[in-house]
């Protein structure tokens, strides 16, 4: 039991900021003890709160509004403990009564900030000292009113803050000292004043002449939120002169072609080509400092990407890259795909060991909306990722696009937290507020938030609060759906006209200066328009992908020297001395050292690191992420070896002999979607490098399949995205139910189209070798693809799936396996089996009880996409008497590959030939959940196949 206030108690000896200084502690204390300095932890749960003769603060565990009382006759003392709770509510509280809200300066909660809430006169606070309330006020403030008023024009103005939430002291004592002195928002000069205005008449301008020319079309106006514009401007040149090298940008379509036209310098006649249906590549400048790619079938406008090169005129030597992001309408999954970017430049991979990550070369911006930014999981996992070591980027700066209304639903729908950046506050990422209507507040957010990135390397988000001029797009009516709102938005002048009478009172500029500034934007516009070619009335409707697609891969060669294979398998068997490998581990491991000797043979995993191996040696970075992949889901891999004693991680691929590429695996964040969009993010910024996403378990991707559908499969027809990501699916029917079996190689097959990308089953670890060595080897061609491979589980230690050394040494991936022993009596052939991946291995298990086997044939079909038809139709022209081909798989007839298959199968299928299927019925979950019965059921197909 605690002891309770007695005379001589610590607290007597603590005054005037001191006492202050304890007090604020002690609210630490009650939020996280293990927060606090040990030695005041110990005073505090010994005496209790702290108190001085006739005051006492009863601390709030909860809030800080009801945190003291003052006694029935205060003294100078209480009265300036008062003033302290008082200073402490205004930061705490302060957005709450802040003017933030550009169409409604009402409902503001002053309540916790009111001086009459605290029994405190303005006189009361003339007495107090400002350094007691505000440390870091500017010169001018002389006294505890003068920080008291100084305090709540801070925090209750255009710009609001929420901090509380952020538990480190040192952040949250310089977020204090720039915010309180006002340090980040100096004056602007007469000229950055005429820039701003300038800069939002071209943005007001761009949107009032595609609005009255391109009538009726959606564009997603930026109206309402203009001074989105500016602030990217400023945070670019902020961040490229403080050495910045790549700014990357994730957006969904509110605004996009604005920032397209501006922030990126789109050509407007580019954009107004889109709007006109009318052919735009030979728009393209032709310096290069713009980067615009195309895929052969598009996508609409306001899904496009760009980037720029740019050199700020304030530092014509720092030069940078900024790219706009491509994203469809999925809003919100843009954001881990354009932190990939980030990560991929900001390492160096050319060296063996982790990559050389420098934060300070990249960052990402990551423009959310306000509707989005609470309702879509997507974001929560990508500001989990922020400050993990596989993924986190030196922090990303999060802009709320807030128009106050998602589509027609109104916040008080759309959310249960009262903003929209709340989601954050789990982070402790730092939250400023600012009113879109005061364009020198955003520029001072700007420059806070990069400012606080380049300090402590984390995420900052602002909430950049705004309005919908029109509808959701150009042809919705909102009064319909919100009356109320746009009554008031169509009384509202925007934020540029507002901008121009201010400079004009201010004398900066005139009505003429203005006047003029419009007629010449508006000059712009024309003449870019006037560039625009007629519409293409007789379009290509074919968009046909180029030869390089679609002439599928070229040969190459994936055979590595037996000796260069027998020394890289040496290496990887070495371990420092001293380091103590877990006994059971190292003697598994070691058994490795014998394949090349004749043996055993090599089995899944030790083939994937031997790839892995002389990938690195032969110069490609690898980068592998997943649910634990470091160890392995099942136990396989060992990538990452610990010493059981201490500890000590060691990775032998770190360590091979003139290797000059780096590789990293990360065991990753219990999350699908985001992880999977970073690396894809992360490739499409890394070509050279091969990136590999594990699932946990294959159907665990389906968590993923907006990033499937929408980028990997497809990024490169809608805009010439290219990438190489490797995506490893277990996947296999063990009896282990619904979701421990399909990894629905059926959704990878309806998805593959135009040579987009390679979907394999491979059955044994020589085919698994070979085909990542031959993804490696394309990723920098213009044929390079995709991988999927439905990667084992039980085969991972099946001797059937195992290979010898020689296999890999001198074998090839061949898209279609001849089961070994079979085929061998050409005349005798009646029915040919074909199947893929791990029942091909059931069968030959089945086949060593069968002696009457003549009359059969089973082709492993490797590669599924791609279908092989070449190769099947050359091995069934050897069987003269072939009576019937059949499909066997695991899956139900409505998955695995079946549905896929059989159209092409009866296209090769010489004539008098049936085509048929062995497997299981049409079902709606994946797989039965009671093993018993799985078993009889794999039994029953596998015998019908090997039945005559």
């Amino acid at each position: 039991m605690k002891k309770q206030s007695a005379k001589g108690e610590p607290w007597q000896s603590f005054y005037g900021p001191n006492l202050g200084y304890v007090m604020e502690v002690y609210e630490q204390f009650l939020e996280d003890p293990s927060d606090v300095d040990p030695e005041l932890k110990e005073l505090f749960e010994q005496w209790g709160p702290p108190t001085v003769e006739d005051v006492k603060v009863i601390a709030s565990a909860q809030h800080g509004d009801s945190s003291f009382t003052l006694p029935e006759q205060p003294t100078a003392l209480s009265k300036m403990v008062a003033a302290v709770k008082l200073a402490d509510n205004i930061r705490t509280y302060g957005h709450l009564a802040a003017d933030i809200n550009p169409l409604n300066d009402r409902n503001k909660d002053t309540r916790r900030i009111e001086l009459s809430e605290f029994n405190l006169t303005e006189e009361d606070l003339k007495q107090i000292p400002v350094d007691f309330l505000c440390p870091n006020a500017p010169s001018h403030i002389k006294d505890g009113l003068q920080a008291i008023q100084h305090l709540r024009q801070v925090y209750t103005n255009k710009l609001a803050f929420e901090y509380a939430h952020v538990h480190e002291l040192e952040e949250k004592n310089w977020l204090r000292e720039k915010i309180e002195s006002g340090s980040y928002f100096p004056p602007l000069s007469k000229e950055k004043k005429m820039a701003l205005l300038k800069r939002l008449a071209q943005v007001d301008g761009f949107e009032k002449y595609v609005h009255r020319t391109f009538v009726g079309q959606k564009r997603f106006s930026i109206e309402g939120l203009d001074t989105m514009v500016p602030l990217l401007d400023e945070m670019v040149r902020y961040s490229v002169e403080s050495g910045a090298k790549t700014v990357n940008i994730g957006m969904a379509h509110r605004g996009r072609l604005n920032v397209l036209a501006h922030v990126i310098g789109k050509p407007y006649e580019m954009i107004f080509a889109e709007f006109q249906h009318a052919p735009s590549k030979d728009l393209i400048p032709s310096e290069g400092s713009i980067g615009i790619t195309f895929g052969w079938t598009g996508d609409v406008k306001y899904h496009l990407g760009a980037d720029r090169e740019i050199s700020p005129q304030q530092s014509p030597t720092a030069r940078a890259r900024v790219t706009l992001a491509n994203n469809p309408s999925h809003l919100e999954v843009v954001s881990p795909i354009v932190a990939g970017y980030t990560r991929a430049a900001q390492e160096v991979r050319e060296d063996k060991g982790n990559p050389q990550q420098s934060p300070e070369a990249s960052y990402a911006v990551m423009i959310h909306g306000d509707a989005a930014f609470p309702g879509q999981g997507v974001v929560a996992e990508t500001l989990n990722m922020s400050q993990l070591r596989g993924y986190n980027t030196g922090g990303s700066i999060h802009l709320i696009a807030n128009n106050m209304i998602g589509f027609t639903t109104e916040s008080r729908d759309s959310r249960s937290t009262k903003y929209a950046s709340d989601t954050a506050k789990g982070f402790e990422v730092p939250i400023v507020h600012v009113n879109a209507d005061d364009p020198e507040a955003c520029l001072a957010a700007a420059v806070l938030a990069y400012e606080y990135r380049k300090t402590f390397g984390k995420d900052f988000v602002i909430d950049l609060i705004g309005y919908r001029r029109f509808g959701h797009n150009e042809m919705d009516e909102p009064m319909v759906t919100n009356p109320l709102m746009y009554s008031v938005i169509q009384n509202h002048p925007n934020v540029k006209k507002m901008y121009a009478d201010k400079l004009i009172s201010e004398g900066i500029v005139t009505d003429a200066d203005v006047e003029k500034m419009d007629s010449e934007i508006e000059e712009e516009l024309k003449a870019a328009y006037n560039k625009v070619p007629a519409k293409d009335d007789d379009p290509d409707t074919v968009l046909a992908p180029p030869e390089y697609v679609a002439n599928g891969l070229p040969e190459i060669n994936t055979s590595v020297d037996f000796d260069k294979l027998e020394g890289l398998n040496s290496e990887l068997l070495q371990w420092p001395e001293g380091f103590n490998v877990f006994k059971k581990l190292d003697r598994i491991l070691k058994r490795r050292s014998q394949v090349f000797e004749g043996k055993g043979k090599i089995d899944w995993a030790h083939a994937e690191t031997l790839a892995f191996a002389s990938i690195l040696k032969d110069g490609t970075p690898i980068r592998l992420t997943g649910q634990d992949s470091e160890r392995g889901t099942f136990a396989q891999r060992h990538l990452v070896l610990h010493d059981e004693k201490s500890g000590e991680e060691y990775i032998p691929l770190h360590n091979l002999k003139d290797s000059h590429a780096s590789f990293v695996v990360h065991n990753s964040p219990l999350t699908e979607t985001a992880v999977v969009g970073y690396e894809y993010g992360y490739n499409v910024f890394a070509p050279e490098t091969l990136v590999l996403w594990e699932a946990q378990f294959g159907d665990f991707s389906n968590m993923a399949q907006v990033m499937f559908d929408q980028f990997i499969s497809a990024g490169r027809a809608k805009w010439g995205q290219k990438t190489g990501l490797v995506m490893l699916l277990p996947h296999g029917y063990e009896g282990q139910g619904p979701e421990h079996s399909s990894a629905r190689l059926e959704r990878f097959l309806q998805l593959g189209g135009e040579y987009n990308w390679t979907v394999a089953n491979c059955s044994t670890a020589g085919q698994y070798f070979h085909i990542l060595r031959r993804q490696a080897a394309i990723l920098q061609k213009e044929e390079v693809r995709p991988l999927v491979i439905m990667t084992p589980k039980s085969l991972l230690r099946n001797q059937f799936a195992a290979v010898t050394a020689e296999e890999l040494a001198n074998g090839e991936f061949h898209s279609v396996l001849e089961q070994k022993g079979l085929g061998e009596s050409p005349d005798a052939i009646e029915r040919v089996v074909l199947c893929s991946g791990k029942i091909a291995i059931d069968l030959e298990e089945k086949l060593q009880d069968i002696d009457d086997k003549d009359w059969l044939h089973i082709l492993r079909v490797e590669e599924i996409y791609p279908f092989p038809k070449g190769d099947i139709t050359a091995i069934l022209e050897r069987y003269p008497n072939l009576k019937e081909l059949v499909w066997i798989q695991e899956e139900p007839k409505n998955m695995g590959a079946w549905t896929f298959a059989e159209s092409r199968l009866r296209d090769i299928a010489p004539d008098g030939v049936d085509v048929h299927y062995i497997g299981r019925r049409r079902r709606s979950s994946p797989s039965e959940g009671e093993p018993t019965v799985h078993k009889k059921e794999q039994s029953r197909i596998i015998n019908e196949a090997l039945t005559r």
